[in-house]
């Protein structure tokens, strides 16, 4: 049913996630995020990309490589995503979901895959208990969602636009754009922009570690603010063996000189697994195994 609006106001929060040197405490405090970034700050092995053509062009490269890979050979995920992002002048917390994700596909300009998303919150307890629901064509656009915890209990099953006012407040993002094949595009997008940048720079530092997965690094640094430019400085962690990006983070300007960077936007897939089998079942708001529906 569509929930009226005064009834959803408590309905706040990540309602989408898309899917890196983390500087929050709240992360900070997460083991299996500390131990990376340690790594990677100490990482031995950094090469620098020759500068005989432009130096974003291996980059884009290895991104459109990832690109191709995913749309031919990933089907479907889970992954537990870490996602905090700033809306506004406010940077939110960080939020755990689990997620499952199958991707859009088409043969001759034909959808035979909608864009399926699952995802159910774990964390923090603000938000604990949440589950979101969007399937591409499906409900008439919208994406179903309910609260979790003590607000679950008398807040019912809602449907609401992705992209309305509800749904995305506190999102940089709708449920729409959600998903690493979206994130890639969205690299490669912010990529071409870049090389506008007189003087940006990349450095590719391998062996890099997210928990058990080996990682290159792509670090970009735009020093100088372009029309256009929506980062000062950009992480992209591109998992070594699936050849899919599970971690980015994106930094401002600072606002006065030797002031430390403030987060954009910040994704992390942990416990990615590819090729799972998926089924429509998974993206059920009947399914027994979810919360959508008294039972």
């Amino acid at each position: 049913m569509k929930m009226q609006r005064r009834h959803f106001v408590a309905l706040l929060g990540s309602l989408s996630a898309t899917g890196a040197l983390a500087t929050g405490s709240a992360f900070a405090e997460d083991p299996q995020l500390v131990e990376p970034i340690h790594r990677v700050a100490n990482a031995a092995s950094i090469t620098h990309k020759p500068i005989s053509q432009h130096p974003l062009d291996r980059a884009l490269d290895m991104a459109q490589d990832a690109l191709t890979h995913c749309r031919a050979n990933v089907n479907d995920y889970t992954a537990i995503l870490v996602k905090r992002e700033r809306v506004g002048d406010t940077l939110g917390d960080y939020e755990y979901m689990y997620a499952k994700v199958r991707n859009r596909k088409t043969n001759a300009g034909q959808l035979t895959q909608p864009l399926s998303v699952y995802l159910g919150f774990l964390k923090p307890s603000s938000v604990k208990g949440r589950e979101v629901l969007f399937v591409e064509n499906q409900n008439d656009g919208y994406l179903v969602a309910h609260e979790g915890g003590f607000k679950g209990k008398f807040l019912p099953t809602v449907t609401i636009p992705v992209d309305g006012m509800l749904a995305m407040r506190g999102q940089r993002y709708p449920m729409t754009e959600i998903g690493i094949e979206n994130l890639i595009v969205k690299l490669i997008e912010r990529g071409q922009q870049a090389k506008q940048c007189p003087d940006v720079t990349c450095e590719f530092r391998k062996n890099a570690r997210i928990k058990d997965r080996t990682c290159t690094v792509l670090h970009v640094t735009q020093p100088t603010r372009t029309p256009g430019a929506e980062f000062h400085q950009a992480q992209i962690f591109i998992d070594d063996e699936l050849n899919l990006p599970i971690r980015y983070v994106a930094y401002d300007w600072p606002k006065r000189q030797g002031a430390p960077l403030e987060v954009i936007e910040e994704y992390t897939y942990l416990d990615l697994n590819v090729n799972v089998g998926l089924s429509n079942a998974d993206f059920d708001q009947y399914n027994s195994a979810y919360n959508f529906h008294s039972k």
